[in-house]
């Protein structure tokens, strides 16, 4: 997606699947604690108001809606944080292995959480 557009201005825009189908309109956008870049949008889906979190890149905006690359199911199923709270790196790194995107943390973190998951094991 364009890394110059104002995240706010996504704000109320509708958004789409890959198909057209609509998934909802766009409630509020989360940006990267490192880079301030807009990295994810909540999405209300009008199903008992629950948002669907959805990566904005490769995501693009189309006709003034934003176009998510994925089926509408996928996004739909994608794990619920609640809106209006940081997401944490986990959280994050949950939405990342949702949509089977490259994940890029640093490294510190990286080792740190593989050292978690492997001591839950």
């Amino acid at each position: 997606m364009q890394t110059d557009i104002d995240p706010r201005s996504l704000i109320g825009r509708k958004a789409f699947d890959r198909n057209g189908a609509k998934i909802g309109t766009i409630d509020e956008v989360y940006l990267d604690d490192a880079t301030g870049v807009p990295e994810w949008a909540a999405v209300r889906t009008g199903l008992f108001g629950r948002d669907a979190f959805v990566p904005l890149e490769p995501s693009e905006l189309v006709d003034d809606a934003l176009r998510v690359p994925f089926e509408r199911a996928l996004i739909k199923d994608a794990p619920e944080f609640g809106v209006g709270r940081h997401l944490s790196p986990e959280q994050e790194l949950q939405l990342y292995h949702h949509y089977g995107l490259d994940v890029s943390l640093p490294s510190d973190f990286q080792r740190d959480f593989g050292r978690l998951a492997n001591e839950e094991d």
